[in-house]
């Protein structure tokens, strides 16, 4: 295994030039034409069911339909099929010897595309059966989850990991491995497929057979160099980072905060990093087809490694240009990332279920505490009981925090408010009982404003938009009422009678965001979406879009400013995450520690601007 990994880096040495070539060709022709005609293909294909995917739930409804499976498959499919044209030019670009890198490259691309058809078989034939033998594994994996767990509430299982969970697993755990085992058995068989396919001119099936022939009495040898290049390449990013962060980033600091100096550093220091971004996807990319090139190599012909480029072998004015340009990129990427960075911001602070960290959720403690912790929004949970009661709740169940496994819904108000829903937090909280929404109302009048998620059982989506509804109207007027009996010196504690104005709302479907946009469409409203499938979402129809903290992306803040909607972010409760969400450019963060969002926001802007500007800095590197 020693000897295949020198010879593979000797290999990566003598072929850089075509190979770098080949990569921008190739990254030129997939970002131009490939990539986009791939999104273009899947979004239009979702946009055909005519259905919105913004949450787990939807995603498998959709995946599970005969329309959604055959997506699923398109996308897989079209993903593979590009990731194969990537590595079958560079396997002929290490094998074929030719003077000129850039003919080499050009070669190889052309000859590449003219496989097209073959390198799909194989994506059908290899992909699909790797999805055959997950289907029995999905199948069982549901049957059992139905079997232990079926019936308790998703959002119980996840927090409180009940017996039933471990139970599940037991059984889950060794399934998934042993499709892992055979999955990866198939892989190490077929290895060679794809470097057989484009050297000998062979049909995707008898690539196989013959990736097959070559590969028998060597899998388990094939199989400890396949793990070991494996994680060498996932190792590779985090050891660079780590770099970069331990080394090159404490300079930073050092130098004087006058924009001549710091600017033209900290230019330089993301133009490495861009570049070294760049070199690492290219040795991941490379060393994986120059590892198939090797292994065919030696098992077809007995020969260690491709042959070295002729001696008299010239890079060409055009390949040499290709790697300028590469240069000149990074320099373009470094000025736009520092040129982005604003150095004041503002975003505001969520207190999700009220200062859920520091209280019990969805309680008037929590909700008091929030307030003092300085948060601009106080969200809160708001659920209807049988008898038609707007209350805050976040589960279905009162069994995470009761221990009583009944449903809400199914419970009347007074009967709802026997139970203790504080002293499972701790003995300070000991008879918390569940507030309606109008006492959460009360609670941040003249302090904060609600975020209220609205969370309807099925079918009674109107009833909890009603209810809702009333209890702002009612506030409203308990508000207008307190400000016609104080003095103007006093008013501040009634609060803003426009309640509308200040409160927001938050649901997780499009058809209530309708609903309440039909009934009042100046209510600001969030929606909550777990994922955002392309294609699937009017982006025109809602205030702000609240997405988990890691799906948010460059790409999701672009579109908000174009379109004109904020971006909130949930739930964060890390520091340095906190800082990173700032600085990609959120609206508002939901968190269950809003004092330590409100101490963040504090210390930044006591932070001078050349200090400002390594931080955001530091936090890009971070993404």
């Amino acid at each position: 295994m020693t000897s295949l990994g020198v010879d593979l880096l000797r290999s990566l040495r003598e072929h850089l030039r075509p190979l770098v070539a080949y990569h921008l060709f190739f990254t030129l022709l997939a970002s131009s034409l490939l990539l986009p005609g791939v999104a273009w293909t899947l979004t239009s294909l979702l946009r055909r069911f005519d259905r919105t995917v913004v949450t787990n739930a939807a995603l498998l409804d959709l995946l599970f339909s005969a329309g959604g499976i055959l997506w699923l498959l398109a996308a897989i499919g079209l993903t593979f099929l590009v990731l194969y044209l990537q590595q079958a030019g560079m396997i002929l670009v290490a094998v074929k010897r030719r003077d000129n890198h850039y003919q080499l490259a050009f070669i190889a691309l052309w000859q590449t595309l003219r496989r097209l058809p073959v390198l799909a078989g194989l994506v059908v034939l290899q992909v699909g059966t790797h999805l055959l033998l997950l289907i029995p594994v999905a199948l069982l994996l549901g049957w059992l989850y139905e079997i232990v767990i079926g019936g308790v509430d998703p959002y119980f299982v996840l927090r409180m990991r009940p017996p039933a969970l471990w139970l599940f697993l037991a059984g889950a755990i060794p399934l998934s491995l042993a499709w892992a085992l055979i999955a990866g058995w198939l892989y190490v068989r077929w290895i060679l497929a794809l470097p057989t396919a484009m050297l000998e001119n062979l049909s995707p099936l008898a690539a196989l057979q013959r990736s097959r022939e070559l590969t028998r009495g060597h899998r388990g040898k094939v199989a400890l160099v396949v793990i070991s290049m494996l994680l060498v390449i996932v190792a590779l990013p985090f050891m660079t980072s780590s770099i970069f962060d331990h080394v090159f980033t404490p300079l930073l600091w050092w130098l004087p905060e006058r924009n001549a100096v710091l600017i033209p550093a900290m230019l330089a220091y993301a133009t490495g990093y861009v570049l070294a971004t760049l070199a690492i996807t290219f040795v991941g990319i490379a060393a994986n087809a120059l590892l198939s090139a090797c292994l065919y190599l030696r098992l077809a012909h007995r020969e260690p490694r491709p042959a070295p480029p002729p001696p008299d072998a010239h890079p060409g004015r055009l390949a040499w240009g290709v790697e300028l340009a590469v240069v000149l990129f990074a320099l373009v990427q470094a000025w736009w990332i520092v040129n982005s960075f604003e150095l004041r911001d503002n975003v505001a602070i969520i207190a999700h279920r009220g200062s859920s960290a520091a209280a019990p959720e969805n309680t008037l403690s929590a909700i008091e505490q929030a307030s003092a912790d300085r948060a601009h929004y106080v969200e809160v949970d708001v659920r209807l009981t049988a008898d038609g009661e707007a209350v805050l709740y976040h589960d279905r169940s009162l069994q995470r925090l009761t221990g009583d496994s009944r449903l809400l819904h199914e419970m009347s108000l007074e009967a709802l408010r026997r139970f203790d829903v504080g002293s499972w937090f701790g003995d300070a909280y000991v008879g918390e009982r569940v507030p309606t929404l109008d006492e959460a109302f009360a609670a941040v009048r003249g302090k904060s404003a609600l975020m209220i998620d609205m969370k309807p059982e099925p079918g009674e989506e109107a009833a909890l938009v009603k209810a809702v509804l009333e209890s702002l109207r009612r506030e409203t007027e308990a508000r207008r009422e307190c400000l016609s009996h104080v003095s103007p010196a006093q008013a501040a504690r009634c609060g803003s009678p426009d309640v509308s104005g200040e409160t927001r709302l938050a649901v997780m479907s499009t058809n209530v965001l309708d609903m309440i946009k039909e009934q009042e469409p100046d209510l600001r409203v969030t929606l909550l979406a777990q994922l955002v499938m392309p294609g699937t979402l009017d982006r025109r129809g809602f205030d702000a879009l609240g997405l988990r903290h890691n799906r948010i992306t460059e790409n999701e803040i672009r579109l908000a400013r174009e379109l004109g909607y904020e971006v909130h972010a949930w739930t964060v409760n890390d520091r340095a995450r906190m800082s990173q969400m700032i600085d990609l450019g959120v609206d508002a963060i939901i968190t269950d520690h809003p004092e330590r969002l409100a101490e963040l926001i504090r210390d930044r802007r006591e932070l001078s601007d050349g200090a400002i500007l390594l931080v955001k800095l530091r936090n890009w590197l971070r993404r």
